[in-house]
């Protein structure tokens, strides 16, 4: 049981580290260097602000390290509880994991690009090709992180060894993720959107806490007939 504690502990570590680093990363400092829509805008921050856009880039390299040994880490705590389901788990944080890396790719190429000598035209049209792909991984990325939350939650309901309000909101929380993306990509815009997705938020930072404070349940003793 303390091994089972330690590997909890050490997982909620690195699913801590993923939640700061995309808070950080994505949430805060992404928008002040990325511009939605405006590829020369973008470009005029990444030569006026390098420093940020190289800070932005080595926080999306966290978010993929984190995410992948998060993945590792919930599939050693969970293997011997629902193998299969672990797998399942350990597999969409892989493939999130995979897409940020990606994202992470074309954040590296769009800083090689404001600094190259190509022509101010040619740099806008390959900064918005860039810009899309960076959107566009973190979409998909956004799907796996849904499906890495259910089999998330249908471990902690159907063990029991942790609360089970905790697994129903991670359930609520990918399914919000998933639906949230397909309605976007459908060409459906809206701030009510951002709404589905606040159950998963709410999932992963109790979470995070269950794994840091309390780890894990022992095994429900078997029942007596």
């Amino acid at each position: 049981m303390r091994e089972e504690i330690r590997t909890a502990r050490i997982t909620g570590i690195w699913y801590l580290m993923l939640a700061i680093s995309g808070m950080v990363g994505f949430l805060t400092l992404h928008p002040q260097v990325y511009i939605s829509n405006d590829a020369a805008k973008t470009l005029a921050n990444l030569g006026d602000h390098e420093t940020l856009a190289r800070i932005r880039l080595l926080l999306e390299f966290a978010i993929v390290i984190s995410q992948a040994l998060a993945a590792v880490w919930f599939f050693k705590l969970f293997k011997d509880i629902n193998h299969t389901a672990a797998w399942a788990l350990a597999a969409w944080g892989t493939l999130n994991a995979a897409a940020i890396m990606i994202s992470a790719m074309a954040m590296g190429g769009a800083l090689g690009v404001a600094s190259s000598t190509h022509s101010l035209e040619d740099k806008v049209i390959m900064i918005e090709i860039l810009n899309q792909f960076i959107r566009n991984a973190w979409g998909v990325g956004s799907i796996f992180f849904g499906l890495w939350l259910i089999p998330m939650g249908y471990i902690v309901i159907s063990s029991k060894r942790m609360p089970v309000w905790l697994g129903r909101v991670l359930i609520i929380g990918g399914a919000g993720y998933l639906i949230s993306m397909c309605i976007s990509y459908a060409g459906i815009k809206g701030a009510w959107l951002d709404m589905l997705v606040i159950p998963a938020t709410i999932g992963e930072f109790w979470m995070i806490s269950y794994l840091l404070i309390f780890g894990i349940r022992p095994s429900p003793e078997p029942s007596q007939t």
